[in-house]
């Protein structure tokens, strides 16, 4: 059995919950599956803006999740699974396997957002990694990264 408060996370917002109590950005484990070999697939909310308030472009989004594909790959290269768009245009859906640690993935998601503010240039982008490959802006991933590292004391305050 997993014990969602030894990982680090307020067990109750495990979960969906409700939308229009969510603060922004934030850190919060989505969900978690135990498969029959005790493996276990954990899903993380990385939010980044209030939903039904403010959305992210499409450059924003893609450009981050560049950064995001790239940072996990790096630094949990044993427990990362995908990364994927929330269609809300608020944030990401992070997928993990094996890995759970609150205080793990918040460190890691800090070394990303710092790699961000450092970069010179969004990974992936060309004709044969990406499939929008002009539709990217260093300036906005740099943006939205200082914007969610600024608020990093409050990601795990999601209610």
């Amino acid at each position: 059995m997993i014990n969602v408060e030894q990982l680090g996370w307020e067990p109750a917002t495990v979960g969906e919950l409700d939308h229009r109590l969510l603060k922004a950005p934030h850190v919060k484990l989505r969900s978690f599956t135990t498969g029959p070999a005790g493996d276990v697939v954990y899903a993380v909310d990385l939010r980044i803006n209030e939903p039904n308030v403010t959305f992210l472009s499409s450059t924003e989004m893609h450009s981050y999740e560049h950064f995001l594909l790239a940072g996990f790959q790096k630094y949990l290269p044993q427990n990362f699974i995908s990364i994927g768009l929330m269609g809300c245009q608020t944030g990401f859906y992070l997928t993990l396997f094996n890995e759970g640690n609150a205080g793990k993935i918040c460190s890691v998601y800090e070394n990303i957002l710092n790699d961000i503010l450092s970069a010179s240039e969004v990974p992936y982008v060309n004709i044969m990694q990406c499939g929008n490959y002009k539709n990217h802006s260093l300036e906005l991933a740099q943006q939205l990264a200082r914007r969610v590292l600024d608020a990093k004391s409050n990601w795990r305050k999601v209610v």
